[in-house]
């Protein structure tokens, strides 16, 4: 099992190490309430080094939180240009090679259904890789981004807006036939809000589509604070399955499917957690070798340790996808998806 130990992250995008509090210390504590289920009673259970939040759990219904959250400009430090990478592309050429090649599956799924010329947004478009694949295929693209350095090197097909918020956007109302949400929900300050502005936002007949990491997941709860996709500090909210569901219909949608298969997301997460269990190694290190790094910003890690990781990464690959294939079965991915449509005439709880 991991150590309880705090682990200093060895990249520019995780200087923050992360503690795992004593089961002992963990005495509930007063929160505000929960975006979930209302409650107010949690138990802090990571601590975030140079920072005074915590990842507190619901005790009521498992959501993870960290408390206080960060302020805007707070967050903006933790997304800097290097995070990124190069202008179109984040990885290094083989990997992203393999990323672009995984993610045909990913589009076929998310345009499945859809008519051509469909509107389409993503939430937290990122690098817009997502957006071009689907201009490709005959849609509307349209994105929403924090940053404007994320979308350097963005397909120039893409209707992209800059804005703190999903509201600030201001699109109107009824505009979409597909919301994709991928990876992003966590990142932000209020997903109810963010959930809320979709349903106003997505046609009556749109569909959304939702992926986080499951905070209830096998993967998570075995290797709890070395756990890939845990990534604090820019995750803010740390969804259970249900709590995903629930807060999902609190905003007025009903799930149609779930999915709990991702190749792009979890044989990844398996391999890159149970490195992270060892002190041996950098935590995160293989995944910021795989990264794109921006020009004068160096490696951290000595060519010795690189080659350990390379190696140690291929000879768990075939682990992490047997893992994978075990947790699909048992519906306990690391990562999941939901399908939702909105309900007609409610928009929240």
């Amino acid at each position: 099992m991991p150590s309880r130990e705090s682990v200093r992250h060895a990249s520019p995008f995780y200087e923050h190490s992360v503690s795992e509090i004593p089961r002992a210390d963990r005495v509930l504590e007063r929160l505000p309430l929960c975006p979930v289920c209302g409650g107010e009673q949690a138990r802090p259970c990571y601590e975030v080094e140079a920072s005074a939040s915590r990842l507190f759990v619901c005790a009521a219904c498992g959501l993870g939180r960290l408390y206080p959250l960060p302020g805007l400009e707070e967050l903006r430090a933790l997304y800097p240009d290097a995070y990124y990478g190069e202008p179109g592309s984040k990885f290094q050429p083989l990997a992203e090679r393999l990323v672009r090649f995984v993610g045909e599956r990913h589009i076929s799924f998310l345009s499945r259904a859809l008519a051509p010329g469909s509107s389409v947004l993503d939430v937290g478009c990122g690098r817009g890789v997502l957006l071009g694949a689907l201009a490709d295929r005959g849609f509307e693209v349209h994105g929403v981004e924090l940053s404007e350095e994320a979308v350097r090197g963005a397909d120039p097909r893409a209707r992209i807006r800059i804005a703190a918020s999903l509201a600030g956007a201001d699109y109107p109302q009824d505009r979409f036939d597909l919301v994709v949400v991928w990876h992003v929900l966590e990142h932000l300050q209020d997903p109810t809000e963010a959930l809320e502005e979709i349903h106003r936002i997505l046609k009556p007949d749109g569909r959304l589509i939702v992926a986080v990491p499951n905070f209830s997941s096998l993967q998570a709860r075995w290797t709890r604070g070395a756990w890939f996709h845990l990534d604090l500090p820019r995750h803010l909210y740390h969804f259970p399955l249900d709590g995903l569901r629930r807060l999902s219909e609190q905003t007025g949608f009903t799930i149609e499917s779930e999915h709990h298969f991702s190749l792009r997301q979890n044989p990844f997460g398996w391999v890159q957690s149970l490195l992270n269990c060892s002190q041996r190694w950098p935590r995160n290190g293989l995944y910021t070798l795989m990264h794109q790094r921006a020009s004068g910003i160096p490696q951290e890690v000595g060519f010795g340790t690189r080659c350990a990781l390379w190696l140690l990464g291929a000879l768990l690959a075939p682990f992490g996808l047997a893992a994978t294939l075990c947790e699909t079965w048992l519906r306990s991915g690391a990562t999941v998806h939901i399908v939702a449509r909105p309900v007609a005439g409610q928009s929240s709880r």
